[in-house]
């Protein structure tokens, strides 16, 4: 979670022609209910799949939709020289294209060219569309030129046709927006790096049932993926059991166990700029998994012998590779900050995020508060707080790291 404006916050929502121009009444909605004043800009071609007079209804302002209209006004030049946040959503093919070479046929690319502030797309086209070699160089272009373009979900689209270019959901797209609003002007340190975050926690099966698992919800991990992307990086998650809709423009890999996140991390982070492990990973399997349910009526269960898992942060320590940043976490129940340091020294980490857990505490909750310790004997305090929060914090560390 983000912190709510301190006053009325004017956002452009630019929509373009696309069919998923339906689905962004929603994030409208978000925005409003949050105290943001929104002017909609549709595209002649989106109000054909929404009207004027539902954008109007729902955002209580009047829809800007002609450069012809209210001429004295000069709305062409007004609307983005005034605005906090500029959001195109749907961005089309199309309007990439158009926003990329600097074009200004209608009133949304005009108001895109006068913008000051930050500009945030949300593409949404058919995957051909989305991965022709046009389209990727204009996405490249724009994002170089300091706009967070999000990539698309992958899903069902229009038809039968499956595959990326879906519209992100609503509260992904209006998180990034928070995200880049609550940073004011946005740094970009993170632009043209690669990053990998672990996050959630792996279970191991004592039946097909039955697991040892932890309570770790993966919204840490998510929180750093979501500040990573509006600061210009390139990402990827490995999820472990995360229940959480995914982040907007985030590549996410689903693993279930120690050994699958094991197998995933390793090749991911192989060219890495920054390696995040905020997972909560288990130390130790069963030696053997029943093939069937472990039934009651069996009497009491034999004794569980266990296997220690790889230690996925260590391996990653050990490699030493020059230039890459590695942060590990640390949920200690007691004695945190010596646990923490002894853990520090043995990972072979940069930074180690120390937080308490126990009820009511960093598991399972939307805030978090931590010490960052770092290799160079430096320790950072982070008050409680939304874990979003901690996750910025986390990143300027890092950026500062890797610019060094």
């Amino acid at each position: 979670m983000c912190p709510e404006p301190a006053g009325p916050q004017h956002v452009v929502l630019g929509v373009a022609g696309g069919i998923a121009a339906y689905k962004v009444g929603e994030l409208l909605r978000l925005f409003t209910e949050s105290g943001y004043r929104v002017r909609v800009v549709p595209t002649e071609a989106a109000l054909r799949f929404v009207g004027e007079t539902t954008w109007a209804a729902l955002s209580g302002q009047p829809v800007a939709t002609d450069v012809w209209a209210r001429a004295e006004s000069v709305p062409h030049v007004r609307i983005g020289q005034s605005a906090d946040l500029v959001i195109v959503a749907p961005a089309t093919a199309d309007l990439l294209a158009r926003a990329a070479h600097g074009l200004a046929d209608d009133l949304l690319t005009a108001t895109l060219l006068t913008a000051r502030c930050p500009v945030v797309f949300a593409p949404a086209m058919h995957t051909e569309m989305w991965q022709h070699p046009a389209t990727l160089a204009n996405v490249d272009l724009l994002r170089r030129r300091g706009a967070v373009v999000l990539d698309p979900d992958v899903g069902r689209l229009t038809s039968a046709d499956t595959g990326p270019g879906r519209l992100p959901e609503a509260s992904e797209i209006f998180h990034a927006c928070r995200r880049v609003l609550a940073r004011g002007t946005l740094p970009r340190d993170l632009l043209g790096r690669r990053v990998v975050i672990s996050a959630g926690g792996t279970r191991e099966f004592l039946d097909p049932v039955r697991f040892l698992g932890n309570r770790s919800s993966g919204r840490q991990g998510y929180a750093l993926a979501s500040t990573a992307v509006a600061r210009g990086a390139d990402v990827t998650v490995v999820a472990a059991n995360v229940g959480l809709a995914d982040p907007a423009g985030v590549k996410v890999i689903r693993v279930v166990s120690a050994a699958d996140l094991r197998s995933a991390m390793l090749p991911a982070a192989a060219d890495a700029h920054a390696v995040v492990m905020a997972a909560a990973v288990a130390d130790f399997r069963p030696l053997q998994r029943a093939a069937s349910k472990i039934k009651k009526r069996d009497g009491d269960p034999a004794p569980i012998s266990l296997l220690r898992n790889s230690d996925v942060l260590a391996e990653l320590g050990a490699q030493r590779i020059s230039g890459r940043v590695l942060v590990g976490f640390a949920a200690e129940t007691h004695d945190a900050l010596a646990n923490g340091r002894e853990k520090l020294a043995r990972k072979g980490c940069d930074l180690l995020v120390v937080n308490q857990v126990g009820d009511g505490l960093a598991f399972e909750v939307a805030e978090n508060s931590a010490t960052i310790l770092g290799a160079d004997g430096s320790q950072t305090v982070v008050p409680r707080g939304p874990k979003a929060v901690l996750a910025d914090r986390i990143w300027d560390l890092v950026a500062t790291r890797l610019s060094n």
